[in-house]
């Protein structure tokens, strides 16, 4: 099995993109539709996470060898040792992402961060590649 390993660093054009763009979209309101200032700074906290990324440049990803899955996420972090490993469960949702799971040889899910995830493609082909069975299950809750 050929190592694998995927980072993702917050301090990015796009995040900062998206940023920028809330925050025209905000003034925005308040130039254009008179919007209260209140009301403004209270859309405006769902973007202190994203602010606190930024700031503080986290990363995210993934890492697979012969022995382990590991990923990290911030300060969070977890492995699983490839002995463990039935399969990989990609759940697709009805808004289209894609969210992947461990299942454990016991039956236990495990849900991997998909921010420290690879494009689900990219990520369903390592697998295959390193010789785990990938399951897709379309369109569920669950």
């Amino acid at each position: 099995m050929t190592p694998y390993s995927f980072t993702r660093r917050n301090r990015n054009s796009r995040t900062l993109i998206i940023l920028a763009s809330v925050y025209v979209a905000l003034l925005a309101l308040v130039i254009l539709f008179d919007a209260a200032w209140w009301v403004v700074g209270l859309l405006s906290l769902a973007t202190l996470p994203a602010i606190w990324d930024v700031i503080q440049n986290t990363s995210a990803g993934v890492q697979l060898d012969r022995d382990a899955v590991r990923w990290f996420t911030g300060n969070r972090q977890g492995d699983i040792p490839v002995r463990d490993i039935d399969h990989f469960r990609f759940d697709t949702r009805w808004d289209f992402s894609v969210r992947v799971s461990i299942v454990l040889k016991s039956g236990k899910r495990i849900r991997l961060p998909d921010e420290s995830l690879p494009p689900h493609r990219e990520l369903e082909t390592i697998l295959k590649q390193a010789g785990f069975r990938v399951d897709r299950h379309h369109f569920t809750v669950f």
